[in-house]
C-alpha cells in the first residue's frame, strides 16, 4: 500500500544540518534513569576537537519519567503522547520514523527488564520501542542494560541480550554495586563516563578524514 510518509515534512527541531552528529538518547523505567541529565550535558560537552558537533534528543518511556525531573534535561525530550499529537492526517510525519531519520546512533540509557523484553521479542507499543522497531542497523544502536541483580540473574536475560546483539545492537555491560534497591550485585548501569567513552568511538570514527583516492 502507497503511502504519503515521503512527502511529510519532518518537525522543525528534527532538521539535520551539515557537520552534526545526532545522538538520541532512550529512557526507561529503571532508577538509573536519574542520571539523564548528566548523561545529556556530558554529550553535550565533547571536546571541540572532533569535527562535527553532537547535537542530542530523548526520547523517554512513560515510566521512566518517574525518575528525573524534565526540567533538567536541556533538550528536547519526546514521550508517548508526542507520537500522537504530532500526526492527524496522512501528509504529517510520524514522529517515530521522523526520530530514526533524525538520528546518527541511538544510546539506550538505561534499558530496564521490561524494555529489554518487548526489544528481543519484536514488540513496539510506545514511541522508544517503535523506534528501535524501524532503527535501520547500518547505524549504531547501544544497549545498556540496568535492573535488580535478581532479574539480572534470571536465565531469560542472557537469552534477550543474546538477542540484542544477533540484531547487531552494542551492549555497554551493566557493572556490580550496591544498588538503590540495597541489594548488592550485578545489574547496576554502566557509568556515564563508560557511556560516554563508547560513543566517543563512534564519534571519532565520523570525524576522521576520508581517505584521498
Amino acid at each position: 500500500m502507497q503511502t504519503d510518509e515521503d512527502d511529510s515534512q519532518p518537525p522543525s527541531d528534527l532538521v539535520k544540518t551539515t557537520g552534526t552528529f545526532c545522538v538520541l538518547v532512550g529512557v526507561t523505567g529503571s532508577v538509573a534513569a536519574l542520571k539523564l541529565p548528566v548523561l545529556v550535558s556530558e554529550l553535550l560537552h565533547f571536546p571541540g576537537y572532533f569535527l562535527v558537533q553532537v547535537d542530542v534528543r530523548v526520547v523517554t518511556t512513560q515510566h521512566a519519567q518517574h525518575f528525573y525531573n524534565p526540567e533538567d534535561v536541556s533538550v528536547k525530550v519526546y514521550s508517548d503522547k508526542d507520537e500522537w499529537e504530532l500526526w492527524s492526517q496522512r501528509s504529517d510525519p510520524v514522529l517515530h520514523i521522523e526520530l530514526r531519520r533524525w538520528a546518527d546512533l541511538l544510546v539506550i540509557a538505561p534499558l530496564d527488564a521490561n524494555t529489554l523484553g518487548k526489544i528481543a521479542s519484536g514488540i513496539c507499543d510506545n514511541l522508544l520501542t517503535c523506534v528501535v522497531r524501524a532503527w535501520d542497523t547500518s547505524r549504531p544502536l547501544l544497549f545498556c542494560p540496568a535492573m535488580n541483580t535478581a532479574m539480572w540473574q534470571h536465565p531469560i536475560t542472557a537469552q534477550q541480550i543474546h538477542k540484542l546483539k544477533e540484531f547487531g545492537y552494542v551492549e555497554i555491560p551493566c557493572i556490580a554495586k550496591k544498588l538503590v534497591c540495597g541489594d548488592k550485585g550485578k545489574g547496576a548501569m554502566a557509568e556515564v563516563s563508560t557511556i560516554i567513552s563508547v560513543i566517543k568511538q563512534y564519534l571519532q570514527q565520523t570525524s576522521e578524514p576520508s581517505p584521498q583516492t
